[in-house]
């Protein structure tokens, strides 16, 4: 009697380790089916993953940098509820945030389509991320000159230029791409 209790331990341990393996097997073959297709996304990205990766640093700093300037100013201004945190300003904050993100998905789907279809049209496209490049390098920008904002508003004094010259390149900017001529 005792060894039948032994053989049915040994027969459930066998089967939970089977199962574990098995179970351990589906999590590696997850893991590497997602690490391929970062590896896809990262190879047809190309140049545009370091503008990405840099645009999504910078909002991750604009926000920090807005609560810190919100925070300064309630202190400055303890009499008034019109300085300080406002939740709802936060949340359409990153409403805004996650609609600069679609607008770039929008734009490497734009370049898609054209890379695709541009022989077909008789057209010579070279690159498969023009439109997507050209919008995160102009929300990059917008993202830096809110950080300056937000410095500002804690009380740091910033070179004049600086905000000059990222203003005038983001003009720039607009200007080539609506018109379709450089300056």
């Amino acid at each position: 009697m005792y060894i039948d209790y032994v053989n049915h331990f040994i027969c459930i341990l066998k089967t939970t380790i089977l199962e574990e393996i098995k179970m351990n097997n589906k999590i590696i073959m997850g893991k590497n089916g997602i690490l391929l297709l970062c590896t896809w996304i990262i190879n047809k990205l190309g140049l545009l993953l370091p503008a990405i990766i840099l645009f999504i640093l910078l909002m991750i700093l604009d926000y920090i940098s807005g609560i810190l300037a919100a925070k300064k100013e309630a202190l400055e201004n303890e009499d008034s509820h019109q300085y300080g945190l406002n939740s709802k300003k936060g949340i359409l904050g990153i409403y805004k945030k996650i609609g600069y993100m679609l607008t770039i998905v929008v734009a490497v789907c734009i370049d898609y389509l054209l890379f695709k279809f541009s022989s077909e049209l008789g057209l010579k496209y070279s690159t498969n991320t023009f439109f997507g490049l050209v919008v995160t390098i102009w929300l990059i920008i917008n993202e830096i000159l809110s950080i300056l904002e937000n410095i500002s508003r804690m009380g740091c004094e910033l070179p004049n230029f600086l905000s000059k010259l990222l203003s005038e390149l983001k003009k720039d900017i607009d200007d080539t791409h609506s018109t379709g001529q450089s300056r």
